[in-house]
């Protein structure tokens, strides 16, 4: 607006000039360019002090939203880890109920299975010391939250144990691997070779209950649903069971 001022002053000033004279109007004239261009100077500075305002307020934004971003970080990996430590401590405590059989107590499993929850793998007695002590690195790794290097030890393992009695468990913790890991293709195809290569076996349920939690994380509603009842129907009042239900239930909803 200042701009637009100044032609209506200069017209001012030579009008001025024309009565009192042309040096007192070139005098009168450059005090008006002076004090003009200290209007202009002082409105610059303004502008400039409000833009460094400005740009500081959203650098403190952006400092806030960094902290909240690394504590809300922060806390999604403190939950993950334990989530996987209470499924690991639960398949555990359910391998070592259901090797009990019916009639027996939790207390007469084998030596291995009564370590200290999250602490051993459950081994077969029968397994010969490398091979054991090459599942328990492999499980150990996994618990521990070091993911792909538990992945490498399993396959490890299988490639050079494939006859082990742990090779069916050790095929479990490497589908279970890819599974806390998201990588939910190559979980279904681990979990499908412990039934199709161990069938039988101790983890048998327990993978068909997890293939059928790995259809449901791709969105394959009706192969969930399959497997799941499967699950629930052939294996009343267990644990696999109510947890087979419990996501049947959750697959009704989506229906709704």
């Amino acid at each position: 607006m200042w701009r637009r001022v100044i032609p209506l002053v200069m017209s001012g000033a030579l009008l001025a000039g024309a009565v009192v004279g042309p040096v007192q109007a070139q005098d009168r004239l450059a005090q008006l360019e002076e004090r003009l261009e200290r209007l202009e100077r002082i409105l610059e500075n303004q502008a400039l002090m409000e833009m460094l305002n400005r740009v500081e307020g959203m650098d403190q934004d952006l400092r806030d939203l960094r902290g909240e971003s690394d504590a809300l970080r922060h806390e999604l990996e403190t939950v993950k880890t334990r989530q996987r430590d209470l499924y690991l401590d639960v398949d555990q405590r359910l391998e070592r109920l259901e090797r009990a059989g019916p009639g027996r107590q939790a207390s007469e499993t084998p030596a291995e299975s009564q370590a200290p929850s999250g602490q051993q793998a459950l081994v077969d007695p029968q397994a010969a010391g490398d091979d054991r002590q090459a599942y328990q690195e492999a499980f150990n790794l996994l618990r521990e939250g070091r993911h792909r290097r538990s992945i490498e030890a399993f396959q490890g393992f299988l490639e050079n144990h494939p006859d082990s009695p742990l090779a069916a468990n050790a095929q479990y913790w490497l589908a279970e691997a890819f599974y806390v890991t998201r990588d939910f293709d190559q979980a279904l195809k681990e979990f499908a070779r412990v039934l199709d290569e161990h069938p039988g076996s101790n983890k048998e349920v327990d993978a068909r209950l997890k293939k059928g939690f790995t259809h449901y994380e791709l969105g394959q509603w009706d192969a969930a649903r399959e497997q799941l009842t499967q699950v629930r129907d052939e294996h009343p009042g267990t644990t696999v069971a109510r947890l087979a239900e419990q996501r049947l239930a959750r697959l009704a909803e989506r229906a709704d």
